[in-house]
């Protein structure tokens, strides 16, 4: 398990060799071409040391990539705030996030599928303003209103990933406890799973409910994410949530465990169509 800047310096890495080679270049030849020493060429590629986003830049202009969302990406993966001199929305909040939740929303922004299994809250692609911020006040006790409101403001903007075009397809498998948890009180978790109903009908939207009655399941040990990438699956990534940090596990033997129980858990939950009456029907009660 890593930190997330040490996976995406491999991934990044990985890519760029994969991109050389198809370009038909040798990693001495590269170098030559963007002025470099070949040593300078295999540390990015085996992710070794830090690329700056103009290095990338560099390479990807010497290997004649042209994929507009695939360059994007790989520029995210290095560290790059902004895209072509446009600002990512997040750079506005960089004096609020952490690095690792701003590694995780660069993630998010370029993802084409997130599954997620949640097993104590909404997922925050999901989450209404008054919901997202009694989790928020839980987790921070301390935390002043005005960064409370920025930090709700940021989980709301992180939204806009399922409005894009095209926008990123969620699969969701929620544990039957984040819809009994009374988070915020009655009226505020009556609107949240009234908001769980309505992105249920969502085309890009797959909800299901682990209902109590499933008993034990894979899913006991936590929530997990699992991030894809329309353009190479060799980016895909696990994310795991801790208290003051984020695990990233980039390992094809890890993607295959995380999908495997993914589909498991998929399998024992509701379908989608009885899950959405399981939600109406636990809104209706609330």
């Amino acid at each position: 398990m890593q930190h997330g800047p040490a996976v995406r310096r491999r991934k990044l890495g990985a890519e760029l060799r994969s991109l050389r080679t198809s370009a038909g270049f040798t990693s001495g030849e590269a170098a030559r071409l963007v002025g470099w020493h070949q040593s300078k060429v295999s540390r990015i590629e085996t992710g070794t040391s830090g690329v700056k986003p103009a290095d990338v830049r560099l390479l990807l202009d010497a290997y004649g990539l042209t994929d507009v969302q695939l360059r994007e990406l790989l520029l995210v993966l290095a560290g790059s705030d902004d895209n072509g001199g446009r600002h990512h929305w997040w750079h506005a909040y960089r004096g609020v996030l952490p690095p690792t939740y701003r590694d995780f929303i660069s993630l998010e922004s370029q993802a084409s599928a997130m599954r997620t299994l949640e097993t104590t809250v909404v997922p925050g692609l999901l989450q209404t303003p008054e919901y997202a911020r009694a989790v928020t006040e839980a987790a921070l006790e301390d935390a002043s209103e005005e960064r409370l409101d920025t930090l709700v403001e940021v989980r709301l903007a992180r939204q806009d990933v399922l409005r894009a075009d095209p926008p990123m397809e969620l699969s969701a498998v929620l544990d039957e406890a984040v819809l009994r948890r009374q988070v915020g009180g009655p009226g505020v978790m009556a609107r949240q799973l009234e908001r769980l109903v309505e992105a249920a009908r969502l085309p890009q939207v797959r909800l299901q409910v682990l209902p109590f009655t499933a008993g034990a399941h894979i899913g006991v040990t936590g929530p997990f994410v699992i991030f894809s990438f329309s353009r190479t699956s060799d980016l895909d990534v696990v994310v795991l949530d801790h208290l003051t940090s984020s695990l990233y596990l980039e390992w094809k033997e890890d993607l295959r465990a995380y999908s495997e129980a993914f589909n498991a858990l998929s399998i024992h939950a509701l379908s989608p169509e009885d899950s959405l009456d399981f939600i109406a029907g636990t809104a209706a009660g609330v």
